[in-house]
Order: C-alpha cells, then structure tokens, then sequence
C-alpha cells in the first residue's frame, strides 16, 4: 500500500496547505480589495490537487502512467452508465428533495420566495438595483434546466481533478487489497475528511451549528461515503473515471436545486438539499441497492474493478526488463 499512502500525503498536505494559506484568508476577509467571486474559484481551485497527487505518485514510485483509468470500455457496455452520471443526480436530487417537501409541506414554497428575497438582499448590499422577481424566477427555472442538460459538462474540469484521483486511483488501489464494500467505505471516509478544512469554514453546511466543525465534518463523511458509492459504481461499470468526473459534475450542479423551492432556505442536515439526511435519502437507497450489487459480482467472481497502475514493488523499469510483477490479490 506504499503508493497509497504516497498519494493520500500528498493530496491530504497540498490540499489543506493551500486551504490554510489561500482560501482561509480569502474567506475571512484577510486579503482585503478582493473581488468577491475569487473565494468560491479559490474553493475550485482545490479539487485539481488529488490529481496532482496522482502524477506525482506515479512519478515517484517510477510507476509511469499504465492504467490511468481513463479509457471506457466498449461504447456498448460504457454508454448507458455515462447516461445514468450525467443524468442520475438530477433524479435523485429531485426525488429526495419531493421525500422532504413532504415531510415538511410548509417549507414548500412553489413562488421561490426565499431565493428572491435573498437575491434581492444581495443585490441591495452591493448597492446594485433591483431586479424584477418574474426575471429572476425564470432565471431559476434556466438554472434548473441547464443543470439537468448540461450539468454532466459544466463543472467537468475541476470534477475530473478529484475523480482521477478518488474514483481512478485510490479506489482501485484499495480494492485491490480489501473487499469491496470495506474499500468504498474506508475512502468514503477519506474523501470526506479531505474536505474537513472547508466543512468547518462553512461549506455545505454553514457555521454555528451545535457541534460545530465536527458534526459538519461527520456529515459529510457520510455524504461522501454515498455519493462515493454512486460514483465508484460507475466507474466500475464503465471502466473510466470519467464517468464519475461527469457524475460528480451534475452533483455540483444540482445540489441547491431543491433549495430553490425552500421557503426557509432548508437545513444543510436535514434538506432539501442532497447534504441532508431527508433530502439525500434517494442517494442513500441508490447507492445501498449499488452496494449490495457490487458485493454480489464480487463474491460471483464478476466484478470489473479497473487496475488503477502497477501492483506494489513493481516500476515500470521493472516491466521493461520483463521482471515478474508482485503477486496481488485476485479480484473477489
């Protein structure tokens, strides 16, 4: 597990550097005259280190760039699971934040109140004018609409930055050495703690919360452990993280949607919004009945997870002089 543990320092130490020194200041004010904007870039800007821990590890190790988990299988087997990443989130978002407005019927408000009034206050600090509410529903509804065209593209770079790294490294490395349901929740949790620096900033689920940072940081190791799931079975059915790049892109797109239609505003812990329990529960039966389907083939013997590199002990120096490669585990 060298290479392991080699990419998730690397990951784990340039990532949180970069939140501490640069979207800490920015988020606090440190770093006064800024435009506004820069901090959510800056927030961006973090998801491309998991695929530099990815070309550094390979470097490193000198295991050179062999099964980079990139290219899908064939169009036939492929192409149907990239359908259900690109389209999938914007289903389960919908159908988790229908689950919540049903338990909290009152929370339900159809003429987006909220995110007028809220819009509106935005507008009034930064001393712009108002904007008619008609416009700015329709230009909710647009939102919504280019979420589920194209959600699967529109945030595909940074996305693919994490997924490389997740979905196409460490994942199939794990699996490689534990069975796969041990394997999808160790780097559920990984994956979440990864994003603990901004979880007590505030990200996804606020400040001030009772139990703060570290409620928000339990929750989002469970989100991720979800999410991851739904992700890592993609991959698995098309052979390439860039079917979790495009998953993980229409997540992004769509995580506020339910909160559109929230009078309050929601709760981060509860819904509509995917982070809560309420409003996450059509990922949460997702990715169980994906869990289970994974265990399944694994203990059939049909289980596909990509080789993600070369086995421990091995380089690609070794390859070259023909050198028998460390025996690994057989997939389960």
């Amino acid at each position: 597990m060298k290479r392991v543990v080699v990419f998730l320092a690397v990951a784990f130490v340039l990532t949180w550097a970069y939140e501490f020194a640069v979207v800490y200041p920015l988020a606090t004010g440190a770093l006064a005259g800024l435009p506004a904007g820069l901090t959510q870039l800056a927030v961006g800007g973090a998801m491309f280190f998991p695929a530099l821990a990815v070309v550094v590890t390979r470097l490193v190790t000198r295991e050179g760039f062999k099964n980079a988990v990139l290219k899908p299988r064939r169009f036939k087997q492929a192409f149907p699971w990239f359908a259900v990443a690109w389209l999938g989130p914007s289903v389960l978002v919908a159908l988790g934040a229908g689950v919540y407005f049903l338990c909290f019927p009152g929370d339900f408000s159809p003429g987006m109140d909220y995110v007028v009034a809220a819009t509106q206050q935005a507008l009034a600090a930064q001393g712009a004018p108002a904007i008619d509410p008609d416009l700015l529903r329709i230009s909710q509804c647009a939102t919504l609409v280019v979420g589920v065209l194209l959600g699967g593209v529109v945030n595909i770079v940074p996305t693919f930055g994490e997924e490389w790294g997740w979905r196409g490294y460490l994942v199939p490395k794990v699996a490689s050495r534990l069975r796969i349901v041990p394997t999808l929740l160790v780097t559920g949790v990984v994956w979440g703690l990864w994003h603990a620096p901004l979880t007590a900033l505030g990200h996804n689920y606020g400040m001030g919360y009772p139990g703060w940072p570290f409620a928000g940081i339990a929750a989002m190791c469970l989100f991720c452990i979800v999410t991851g799931i739904f992700l890592a079975y993609v991959t698995e059915r098309t052979g390439s993280c860039l079917a979790a790049a495009v998953g993980h892109s229409t997540i992004n797109a769509m995580a506020q949607a339910g909160i559109i239609f929230s009078a309050t505003g929601g709760n981060p812990f509860v819904g509509p919004g995917p982070t809560g329990i309420v409003g996450g529960c059509a990922f949460v039966v997702v990715a169980a009945l994906m869990l289970w389907d994974l265990h399944r083939r694994e203990k059939a013997g049909t289980l596909r997870m990509p080789q993600a590199g070369l086995p421990d002990g091995t380089t690609k120096a070794d390859l070259a002089r023909g050198a028998t490669a460390p025996a690994t585990p057989p997939q389960r």
